[in-house]
């Protein structure tokens, strides 16, 4: 797929991520892209680039004109979409009370893939960074905006192969703007809606359940819709699963659900504010849901330790018939 300059720099921010980008395109698929993409921002991109990006997005909670490109400020709206959802007066003055605050001390703006989290989420992990040394939060944005690119290529993809799709269909008649088909594929990346947080347990300070997954099918351009998901434990005589041993028995099931049309699956265990440690198994049921396609299903085995109970995991799938990419999203 052929990517221009002008749409790189929508999702990155840095001009000569853009242009080097650019110069890498066309890429095979997705996952070629954002293995390039790794490579360029960490390897080519200066610190000039990094800060250059960094200045493109606006502070959380706050409206920006710093957008190169009204897709990129899209994008954004619906990163931060939760987080304002979630965000009360007083929670919200906190957020840029904490952002200034950020911003004096390290010279650019707190830098978060902010897509599902809530405000509390943000304020805790905005305190948690604080104190860290200069050299060491440069590092830990460049990380995020990393996130943050891979997210916005991700909707880069699925909206141009959307389009292509419609323009297959209808040549003639094919009149909407690619960045509005790239703003409705982005909205369904966004980890949570807004709809999920009104979910809210009474018993719980959280608004979702500690973890959750949302699926878009690369290939067609738009959420998976009806893909079985389950979700389960190790609860083994072992300590935690092994490679090479014999896990029958040891896993048992937490919840079982199916994407709904936009492609999230409905509550795969219990909100409650402390998720218990241990090993979890996410598996998607692919092979029914694309007989001809390379896997039969995908399972995503991941570790939530004590330290991490509070935190919220979100385990998005971009998935076509012959490849798949995920992450640990937020």
């Amino acid at each position: 797929m052929a990517l221009d300059e002008k749409e790189l720099v929508a999702c990155c921010g840095s001009s000569k991520f853009g242009k080097e980008m650019a110069m890498a395109s066309p890429f095979s698929s997705l996952q070629h892209a954002l293995n390039t993409a790794r490579d360029i921002w960490f390897n080519t991109v200066d610190v000039n680039g990094w800060l250059e990006a960094f200045d493109a997005h606006p502070q959380i909670g706050k409206s920006s004109s710093n957008h190169k490109s009204e897709t990129s400020a899209q994008w954004s709206k619906g990163e931060q979409s939760t987080a304002l959802a979630t965000a009360t007066s007083s929670s919200l003055q906190e957020l840029l009370d904490w952002n200034a605050r950020y911003k004096e001390k390290f010279g650019f703006v707190f830098l978060i893939c902010a897509s599902g989290r809530s405000t509390s989420e943000i304020l805790v992990e905005l305190k948690k960074r604080y104190p860290n040394r200069p050299i060491i939060e440069f590092e830990i944005a460049a990380q995020e905006q990393m996130k943050i690119t891979e997210l916005r290529l991700a909707k880069l993809f699925a909206a141009k192969a959307e389009a292509a799709s419609a323009y297959d269909q209808h040549p003639v008649t094919l009149g909407k703007k690619a960045e509005d088909r790239v703003s409705i594929i982005g909205a369904h990346l966004t980890a949570t809606s807004e709809a999920l947080a009104g979910k809210t347990s009474e018993s719980s300070a959280r608004t979702r359940p500690p973890i959750t997954t949302h699926v878009l099918d690369v290939s067609k351009g738009c959420p998976a819709t009806g893909l079985d998901v389950r979700l389960e434990m190790w609860m083994g005589k072992q300590s935690r699963p092994s490679f090479d041993g014999n896990n029958v028995g040891g896993w048992a099931l937490q919840g079982f659900s199916s994407t709904d049309k936009d492609g999230r699956s409905g509550q795969l265990m219990s909100i409650v504010d402390a998720v218990n440690p241990g090993i979890y198994r996410i598996s998607f049921n692919t092979g029914k849901y694309c007989p001809d396609g390379f896997f039969p299903y995908i399972s995503l085995v991941f570790e939530i330790r004590d330290t991490q109970k509070l935190e919220h995991f979100h385990v998005p799938l971009l998935l076509s018939p012959f490849s798949f990419t995920t992450y640990r999203g937020s």
